[in-house]
């Protein structure tokens, strides 16, 4: 029987570590992080997002800074919004909503805020350092995949691991995390040849590719550990929406080992590590060791 993977256990956990980490902060150096959020439109799915990490924020003792901006809002009104938050010394992590609106030019926007700064960890800088095995805010859906396979799986050393996707925002970054834990990494994707066959020589299997339940059960090796990234909105048979990974859970979770669910898996875990990026970009920031919990 396949183990399901609990990522919302999992981030509460984390979250509950992070709320002893702000307390230590405030008890011993009088320091309070801060997190900005700006949301530019009113895609409903960001809405709800960027309500989750406010609220969140705020629970574990955190600063909140919540900045809302019109759909019409130029690219040049958000690199200075992005400016002033970088200069303002109560924020200690600044965080973009994705997408933006078509006027505006993402990789610049990204590229504007203080890289000490970028706890969603998708500054060039942090990139470049996370590929060279240096010190860096890590993305958050990655760092979270790590945590949730280093739950499940004592030893990564030397198991095939292989991603379906091949994303700045997951699939590179989880490739680099688990070439530093000493796996064998192969990055697949839509257009690679004979891709279910790719799969089944996985011990780890994750897919990032945004396809609805693409990644059937007869793809997976039997035994495997499957992360499924995706969170797709699909209508079902009954004209019902639901929420579905990338692998189709049904067929998958009768030969995987482990596998996360979808809701309930990597999404919890997202949130958790940003939270967990803050309070790491707050130390670096004010020079103070990084209280023991974070670790």
């Amino acid at each position: 029987m396949s183990t399901v993977i609990d990522g919302k256990a999992l981030a509460e956990a984390l979250r509950s570590r992070m709320k002893q980490a702000v307390s230590e902060l405030q008890a011993e150096h009088d320091i309070v992080p801060g997190l900005a959020v700006v949301l530019v439109g009113e895609n409903p799915a960001s809405q709800i997002y960027v309500k989750s990490k406010a609220r969140q924020t705020v629970e574990i003792g955190m600063q909140s800074f919540e900045h809302r901006l019109p759909e019409s809002t130029s690219e040049d009104d958000l690199v200075q919004l992005i400016e002033e938050l970088n200069h303002k010394p109560q924020v200690n992590g600044i965080l973009v909503q994705l997408p933006l609106p078509a006027q505006i030019n993402s990789e610049r926007i990204i590229n504007t805020i203080n890289v000490n700064k970028d706890v969603d960890g998708f500054h060039v800088e942090n990139t470049g350092r996370l590929s060279i095995g240096s010190d860096s805010l890590i993305p958050c859906t990655p760092a979270g995949c790590l945590i949730l396979l280093k739950q499940t799986i004592d030893d990564l050393t030397g198991k095939n691991a292989v991603i379906v996707g091949r994303s700045n925002i997951v699939g590179k970054p989880i490739a680099q995390l688990l070439l530093k834990e000493h796996c064998t990494v192969t990055i697949a994707h839509s257009r690679t040849r004979d891709l279910p066959s790719v799969c089944r020589q996985a011990d780890i299997l994750i897919a990032a590719v945004g396809v609805p339940e693409m990644v059937k059960g007869d793809w997976v090796k039997p035994g495997a550990t499957v992360i499924d990234v995706g969170i797709n909105r699909i209508t079902d048979s009954s004209g019902k929406n639901k929420l579905v990974g990338d692998v189709h859970y049904a067929s998958a979770s009768q030969v995987t080992g482990a596998i996360t669910p979808v809701p309930g898996g990597v999404g919890p875990m997202t949130i958790a590590c940003l939270l967990q990026n803050t309070i790491i970009a707050t130390c670096r920031q004010r020079r103070v060791k990084l209280p023991e919990v974070t670790t």
